[in-house]
């Protein structure tokens, strides 16, 4: 066999060296069936012996020769990233590529100041039970090329690194102690396809194993079930290679149950099929599975092997220009998912897979795609087991490259991989390998011929490649949107953050393909505002058929500071350059823990397959029409009658009453029904809630589950004036004290503000009580430059003045007696707005109670007003919040599909687990909330409705850091009441909040609210 050539690395037209053609990912065992690993298989992973070099060229010579010593070489663990255990760095960068501004190269050629080269070996022995048998050597996955060699011979070369790769090892083993060597480049002629929005890493990252293939052996198998246009009876058919003639017993389980079993002879190549009598079909609401057991005989009539594989019964087409499973309409409702940890990169346990797929059940998403290449195995598997939509991505993307052919302006032949002929068969190498691996799992319905890399005849014939190949599935990529000569590409529109007007407007006129977004509602840091514009869509135009949100989890690294201090880092934190800093952290689940982030929330409730509508309130009395609500049923297969359907009666947040029962409402169907509890006469609020929970466990979540609720408010509330005594009120020369029973309040006529609040003896306040116009920046914020735009209004609260006339001393105070209370006035001076004052006015009842009103004049003219609050400054001692308003997670203006209800929390716990620090913990629809200490001492907050947010931190302080670790001791607790804008989430690089969602600050701005000392003994 030839010697390795490092030239074919650099060289796009040579991907491979002597790699075994793919094949289906089913398993095989040569004894008994276990849930297991094959027992075919002999595991190669564990401590490998490495050396690391930063180029080729400073790579160890012939470390692959038998006689070359590697005892004192380090250990590495494969599966991993070299990356992460110490050797060359971390590097996240998004569209451009990495080795940008260090080496100017085209595309094909590879970087020569730095291609980190690892080499690898491994010693093992064959088993016994492999003798004599033919053995292959598979790689699961290797970043991004790696060669081969076996006991000193070079066995072969591979790039694709998201795909297995496997070579016949026959001919070289032997007895005893065999010599595997590996030697991995970081960069490849390959590099340029593999230009994903993620950290670059390297190395042997997935399994490594030895297999041994019996005698008559299923080399590739294919399922497809081909259901009747009634969608009832399927023919199941089975396509299979083998490595040599013999017979194969066919079985088809249901549980212990046999549904067929029928003996075929075996050929090289062998086509059977099976008529099934209405199966239970398999989707993401009910994946039923079904189980195949192939029984392979040899001449002798010895039973060689036994496959194994589940079988999914579903039909996946286009009917009437719209995507139909098992005949009706779908709608995803999905998630981009990347494969990352921040302790080990791109090397996910199966258990870790698992935990993603249950929190995703949990909370409605039914869609994934695999951004931007093929995942692991288990996915699938777990996909098919658990109830997921896939739309499984070839390992393809180039956004760099055409982002720099606009901005060098080079014309259409520059694109990657575009029309370059030598391009082409590393394309379809790779949508290949994808497909045959991935070809049985019934929850792949798309096929997508990768992300972002413009169009061209390159990846034109991908898609007809996938279509020849696989004519049960679709197939998608949105480039065509940028490059419509080969505008069949693709089976349906695709696009990235189209707003949904513009949605509208295309489809309009365009009514030959169904729409999805591959990518929507960014979900960078506090975002995800105005996401319901896209579901709600899915229901008005048959066309759109749902999204997948950009994307799953953040993608962060584990690290220490100088101080020794865990955080969590992004890209640029490694000292990589050139990066893209925080754009790695675009998840719903923080990449900390793998939790939900409070963003998730308004997924599972726009996700959810289940809609309440409730009769107006209005006809509830007093002429005796009882109260309805309305049961919308979106899923597809499901009756409502699945789940336990709850209806609670809430007054003034508190349950007083749960009536549970079952609601049947067919599939694509609703129902209209009287709700079983009455509404009382007395004064006060009453919430009623209708929740849909599973009735038993399931795989993803235990009975009373909730996965789908609707909630309305029913207004009796009798607004009630303070009837307190009038307080005492002493006007001294410089302050004015307002006295009643356990309660002292001191305000200020020389410092200009409320300086005191003590009740029972305890001082509430550390500072006096300001306007504020400002909230800590969100990434879209930034992105969308309102700093720039918005700036002056963070300095016109951190100096706004009491204070004006000759020398600053003459303060804004007004201070007026009523028949039972006092009401003091300051008016704020706004620094960088000096035709505008804010007016703060405090009226104090004999009770302690505060009532705050807070005015502006109409502003429009300055700008963008982010937020107008009230902000208090109150000791940290007081960490407890509990409210009445919406929750339990952080809502916002554009982001408020929550319950009415009473919760509670610690302060801290409001700061959301962001990458970087920024706005968090928002409350809307706050009707009062109460901020303690550990013994029940503090503030009672009545906001009628406004948001209110209690923080460890202030906005400035907040902005200031851009790591957690980075945020200074906790000291106070920041109180704000009033109102804010949206966080938006079109997108994190120039989307603004919608126009409804923000501040109207042309016409004049007032807040009202008050507060009271409160102590446990009440």
């Amino acid at each position: 066999m030839a010697a390795f050539r490092y030239e074919i690395v650099k060289d796009p037209r040579i991907s491979q060296e002597n790699r075994l053609p793919a094949h289906s990912d089913h398993r095989f065992f040569r004894g008994e069936v276990t849930e297991g690993e094959s027992d075919a298989r002999l595991d190669l992973n564990g401590t490998w012996k490495f050396a690391y070099a930063p180029t080729y060229e400073a790579a160890i010579p012939g470390f692959f020769e038998n006689e070359f010593d590697v005892s004192g070489w380090d250990d590495i663990p494969v599966p991993a990233h070299i990356q992460m255990h110490g050797y060359d760095t971390p590097a996240y960068v998004n569209v451009q590529y990495p080795w940008d501004g260090r080496d100017a190269i085209e595309p094909g050629e590879i970087p020569a100041r730095s291609n980190p080269t690892a080499s690898y070996v491994r010693f093992f022995e064959v088993p016994e039970w492999m003798a004599g048998k033919r053995i292959i050597l598979s790689f699961q996955g290797v970043e991004s090329g790696f060669a081969l060699w076996v006991n000193g011979s070079y066995i072969g070369y591979s790039e694709d690194s998201f795909t297995p790769s496997e070579f016949d090892v026959t001919d070289v083993l032997h007895e005893g102690k065999n010599r595997l060597a590996v030697q991995v480049f970081k960069w490849t002629a390959g590099s340029w396809c593999e230009d994903q929005d993620f950290y670059r890493f390297s190395g042997i990252f997935r399994d490594v194993f030895l297999y041994a293939e019996p005698d008559v052996h299923v080399r590739d198998l294919r399922i497809r079930t081909l259901l009747d246009d009634d969608y009832r009876d399927v023919v199941l058919a089975l396509d299979l290679k083998a490595s040599a003639e013999g017979r194969a017993q066919t079985y088809l389980f249901d549980g212990e149950r046999t549904i067929f079993s029928e003996t075929r002879e075996l050929g090289r190549e062998s086509s059977y099929t099976f008529d099934v009598e209405n199966p239970e079909k398999w989707s993401a609401e009910c994946p039923r599975l079904y189980d195949l057991r192939i029984e392979v005989f040899g001449g002798d009539c010895e039973r060689t092997e036994t496959v194994v594989e589940k079988v999914g019964f579903r039909r996946f087409e286009m009917k009437d220009t719209m995507m139909h499973l098992n005949g009706k309409r779908i709608v995803f409702k999905g998630v981009n998912r990347h494969e990352f940890s921040p302790q080990s990169g791109r090397v996910l346990t199966e258990e870790i897979t698992r935990k993603d797929i249950i929190t995703m059940k949990r909370h409605n998403i039914n869609a994934i795609r695999t951004s931007h290449y093929p995942n692991q195995t288990h996915l699938y598997r777990l996909c098919d087991e658990y109830g997921l939509y896939v739309i499984d991505e070839t390992n393809l993307e180039t956004h760099g490259s055409w982002d720099a052919m606009f901005s060098l302006g080079k014309d259409i032949s520059f694109a990657v991989p575009g029309d370059r002929e030598e391009f082409l068969e590393m394309v379809l190498d790779r949508a290949r390998n994808m497909l045959e691996r991935d070809k049985n799992h019934p929850c792949i319905l798309i096929w997508s011929c990768g992300n972002e890399s413009f169009g061209g005849k390159d990846i034109y014939e991908m898609s007809q490649l996938l279509r020849r190949m696989d004519g049960t599935r679709l197939v998608h990529y949105e480039g065509v949107f940028h490059d419509r000569r080969y505008n069949d590409t693709s089976d349906m529109e695709s696009t990235m953050y189209v707003p949904v007007a513009e949605i509208k407007e295309y489809l309009k006129e365009h009514r030959d393909k169904p729409y999805i977004n591959c990518e929507y509602t960014h979900a960078m840091g506090n975002s995800c505002g105005a996401m319901h514009k896209y579901t709600d869509l899915t229901e008005e135009e048959p066309l759109f058929q749902g999204g997948f949100i950009w994307d799953y989890i953040d993608q962060c690294i584990e690290m220490k500071d100088r101080n020794g201090v865990t955080f969590f880092g992004y890209g640029g934190d490694c000292g990589e350059r050139p990066t893209d800093f925080s754009f790695s952290g675009n998840g719903i689940a923080y990449g900390c823990s793998r939790e939900p982030s409070p963003k998730m929330q308004e997924v599972k409730y726009n996700y959810q397959n289940i809609r309440v509508m409730f009769s107006s309130s209005e006809e509830v009395l007093p002429d005796g029409k009882a109260m309805t609500f309305t049961v919308i049923n979106k899923n597809l297969f499901v009756n409502t009658d699945q789940y336990t359907c709850l209806v609670t009666l809430a007054k003034d947040g508190r349950e007083t009453e749960t009536v549970s029962g079952a609601v049947s409402v067919e599939p694509l169907s609703q129902g209209t029904f009287p709700v079983p509890v009455k509404i009382p006469d007395e004064p006060g609020e009453y919430t009623l809630t209708v929740s849909f929970r599973l009735k038993e466990d399931t795989l993803w979540a235990g009975a009373g589950h909730e996965v789908a609720y609707g909630q309305t408010v029913i207004d009796r509330t009798v607004p009630l004036a303070n009837t307190s005594p009038k307080p005492e009120v002493v006007v001294g020369w410089q302050n004015v004290g307002v006295y009643g029973e356990d309660f002292e309040i001191l305000f200020s006529k020389l410092h200009g503000g409320l300086v005191s609040y003590r009740y029972k003896g305890r001082e509430m306040i550390k500072r006096s009580p300001r306007p504020n116009f400002w909230r800590s920046l969100t990434d879209n914020d930034t992105a969308n430059l309102l700093p720039f735009r918005a700036g002056q209004w963070r300095s016109a609260g951190m100096y706004a003045t009491t204070k004006g006339g000759h020398g600053g001393w003459t303060v804004s105070f007004e201070a007026k007696e009523t028949e039972n209370s006092v009401i003091v006035s300051y008016g704020y001076r706004l620094p960088t707005i000096p035709e505008t004052e804010c007016l703060l006015s405090y009226e104090v009842f004999g009770d302690g109670e505060v009532c705050v009103t807070q005015k502006m004049p109409p502003s429009g003219e300055v700008g963008e007003l982010p937020e107008f609050s009230t902000l208090f400054v109150m000791d940290a001692a007081y960490d407890h919040l509990k409210w009445y308003g919406l929750g339990p997670d952080e809502t916002y203006m554009d982001r408020c599909h929550a319950k009415l209800g009473i919760y509670s929390n610690q302060v801290a716990d409001n700061m959301a687990k962001y990458l970087v620090p920024q706005e968090s913990g928002n409350k809307m629809g706050v009707r009062w909330a109460e901020v303690t200490d550990e013994k029940g001492y503090g503030l009672l907050f009545r906001a009628g409705g406004l948001q209110f947010s209690a923080l460890p931190w202030s906005p400035q302080q907040i902005d200031a850091a851009t790591h957690p670790n980075e945020l200074p001791p906790v000291l106070d607790t920041y109180v704000r009441v009033g109102v804010q804008m949206g966080v938006g989430g079109d997108d994190t690089w120039g989307a603004l909040v919608h126009p409804e969602y923000r501040l109207d600050n042309t016409k004049e701005m007032e807040i009202r609210f008050s507060f009271k000392g409160i102590s446990s003994e009440e």
